[in-house]
């Protein structure tokens, strides 16, 4: 238990860790990059950007784009984590050949055979029937259970080792889901105080004022454009994970399927 709370200890210092760096990074890239005076005529870092020149371009979209761009960096932080992960758990070699191997095994009764090719594969498969396995051996010398009561047995260990495999591969996955809602509702913000500024350079008294309007019209695009992108790519990052999620726990089924059945016909 002490164990399993420094976990999660490690794991939410980490999360806010990540956080704080990507928008102080986003924060020091907008300013410091994109708000050089190199990027802009004579200059002026509150007047028009070079023509042609996208960090001055980006930079005219005001203080929410270090915000959307500190969710992105978030955003491909968290896809990284995310693709080595799910990498590290779905072990070494293919998966399909693994249980396909494994099952052959089993169905031949080679118990032995099967645990050492769990040691080689090292993913969370092999970790779920790797418990199995040594439950198995242990109910094939059990003299106190009925039959039936051994195969739930198995069965019972089988699913606790899935459990305690599963939120490893959906960890972090929220915040994907999360981004993909928030990023499009930030964009949004900029957009309408871009807005507010365009058209209240056009209700001033006389000629309106060309460079307030431009730098109106700039905010909102420019926050638009990096709201929808970042919401855009959160959805796809969040279905690519949740396919191959769904992809390992059906093999995990589908294994441990194999392992219960292989277990009841030795019973007979």
């Amino acid at each position: 238990m002490k164990g399993q709370t420094l976990k999660d200890a490690f794991k939410s210092t980490f999360v806010l860790l990540v956080i704080v760096l990507c928008v102080l990074a986003g924060y020091l890239i907008y300013t410091q990059i994109m708000g050089n005076p190199v990027n802009f005529e004579g200059g002026n870092v509150k007047g028009h950007p070079l023509p042609g020149n996208y960090l001055g371009i980006i930079h005219a979209g005001g203080f929410i784009v270090p915000v959307l761009m500190a969710v992105v960096l978030i955003l491909l932080t968290f896809v990284v984590e995310r693709f080595i992960m799910l990498s590290v758990a779905s072990g070494k070699g293919n998966l399909n050949t693994f249980v396909r191997t494994l099952q052959t095994l089993l169905n031949d009764n080679k118990i032995e055979d099967a645990a050492q090719l769990c040691d080689k594969q090292r993913g969370s498969i092999a970790n779920v029937m790797k418990a199995g396995l040594h439950r198995y051996r242990l109910l094939q010398s059990d003299k106190t259970l009925m039959n039936d009561q051994k195969v739930l047995a198995l069965q019972k260990d089988l699913e606790e080792a899935a459990a305690l495999e599963l939120p490893v591969l959906s960890q972090n996955l929220i915040i994907l889901s999360t981004i993909a809602s928030i990023s499009v509702l930030i964009g949004l913000i900029g957009t309408v105080l871009g807005m507010i500024r365009a058209f209240g350079a056009l209700a001033t008294a006389g000629a309106p004022d060309a460079l307030a309007l431009a730098n109106g019209i700039s905010e909102a695009l420019v926050n638009t454009a990096f709201g929808i992108t970042g919401s855009t790519l959160a959805i796809i990052f969040y279905n690519y994970y949740s396919a191959r999620i769904d992809g390992i726990t059906y093999k995990m089924d589908e294994a441990s399927f194999s392992l219960t059945q292989t277990f009841a016909s030795t019973l007979k």
